[in-house]
């Protein structure tokens, strides 16, 4: 199904902003806002930042996006949606990447207590330094030791 068939399904205009908007997305790796009216830009002209947040709003609201916002980063969006995977964020470049489910079937973690909820998903964020970080620390750190 095509991303003017998905908005139609969700009960969503179709227009060139949302089109662009969800490719740009889905092209990206947990793209903040910023980055996403960018890429809507390069694809279709000039649209205003304030109609790509109503439009991102309105795509997650749909079910189409899944927005993730980290602690002490911007808020970012995915294309993922559907599952109850969770995102390993790194803590010296803030990349986010996906993880699947910790264990089992949705929501995938067991809360001790229910307080009564109907639990239908876990948001699980694991903390850590990426690759890429890591080897370039483990290369600054010969150098600080020489100090």
């Amino acid at each position: 199904m095509g991303d003017a068939d998905r908005l139609r399904e969700v009960g969503l205009r179709v227009t060139a902003a949302r089109l662009a908007i969800m490719q740009t997305v889905r092209d990206g790796d947990h793209l903040d806002v910023d980055a996403i009216h960018r890429g809507v830009l390069d694809r279709v002209g000039q649209v205003s930042l304030q109609a790509v947040y109503d439009s991102l709003n309105a795509l997650q609201r749909g079910g189409l996006l899944r927005r993730v916002e980290p602690a002490g980063s911007p808020t970012r969006y995915e294309a993922r949606v559907g599952d109850n995977h969770h995102h390993l964020v790194c803590r010296e470049c803030g990349k986010v990447t996906d993880v699947d489910c910790a264990v089992g079937e949705a929501p995938c973690l067991d809360p001790v207590s229910t307080s009564g909820y109907l639990v239908d998903e876990a948001d699980v964020t694991y903390w850590g330094i990426c690759p890429d970080c890591r080897s370039a620390l483990d290369k600054e750190e010969p150098r600080r030791n020489a100090r």
